[in-house]
């Protein structure tokens, strides 16, 4: 039988196939018995295994339930699906849906668990208007945002952490009147039992651990998981050993950074319009 060698670094598309095709290895399965167990043809496990065929989220969930992957396939197909995302982004969402601590580092850019929909659909426009993605994907964008809140309301609450680098709150999005809104929402933020928020003042300097954004988080079995992104590409990391030094340098950008009362001070001057 003629066996095509896959491209993982093709496409997310191809990416997935590759995944699929590796567990369905693992099982000894052909493309027909993993078919039969799915409810799909033969044609059609082979297109997504080619990454002809994008997987459907209700193909990812049934192939996690058949083949015992944990909700690996589901959150990877998301990626799949949304293009508009970074690798890595749509898996890290999974765990931040269930994570016991969430602690972030955000650098320009009000993080999306903070953000109003006004605040976040200025984002994604703007994204539209230098053609970087479609209306469709910021859409998702959007609605992303959304979903990620929502998650977060749940028993028992999260404890969330967040640092702001003192241009997240200063930058001007969307306009007055939603930079008035997006203010109130870190100061409701701010107000939650389970939150902290602080911001990295300017004079920091080099003191500062971290220059791009950072994610970690504690998930309930108290492993780590972090995420890191740059312009062009986001990854997401399990292995403690990488994971620690950068909880470790968190911490310390904890204590550098203004206390909670001190950034409520500063942003209360920014909502009163003075420097």
């Amino acid at each position: 039988m003629n066996r095509k060698e896959l491209d993982p670094d093709h496409s997310p598309a191809a990416r997935f196939g590759v995944r699929l095709r590796t567990l369905r290895d693992e099982r000894g399965w052909t493309q027909e018995e993993l078919a039969d167990r799915l409810g799909y043809s033969g044609t059609h496990i082979s297109a997504i295994e080619n990454g002809r065929r994008p997987p459907t989220s209700r193909f990812a969930a049934r192939a996690d339930k058949v083949l015992g992957s944990g909700g690996r396939l589901e959150r990877h197909g998301r990626s799949v699906r949304q293009p508009a995302l970074l690798d890595g982004f749509p898996e890290y969402v999974g765990h931040e849906g269930r994570a016991a601590e969430i602690r972030l580092y955000e650098v320009g850019v009000i993080p999306g668990l903070l953000q109003t929909p006004e605040y976040a659909t200025a984002l994604a426009e703007s994204h539209v208007k230098r053609g970087a993605i479609t209306a469709e994907q910021a859409e998702e964008r959007v609605t992303l945002v959304a979903q990620r809140q929502a998650a977060q309301v749940r028993t028992p609450s999260p404890q969330i952490f967040v640092v702001l680098d003192e241009s997240c709150i200063r930058r001007p999005i969307g306009g007055p009147r939603v930079m008035d809104a997006q203010w109130d929402r870190l100061v409701e933020f701010a107000d939650l039992p389970n939150t902290v928020l602080q911001v990295a003042p300017f004079d920091m300097g080099e003191r500062r651990p971290f220059d791009l954004p950072l994610y970690i988080l504690t998930l309930p079995d108290r492993k780590l998981a972090s995420y890191a992104e740059s312009a062009q590409r986001g990854h997401l990391e399990r292995d403690m050993t990488s994971v620690l030094p950068l909880l470790a340098a968190y911490h310390q950008l904890q204590a550098e950074a203004l206390s909670q009362a001190s950034s409520m001070a500063m942003l209360e001057q920014l909502r009163k319009g003075t420097p």
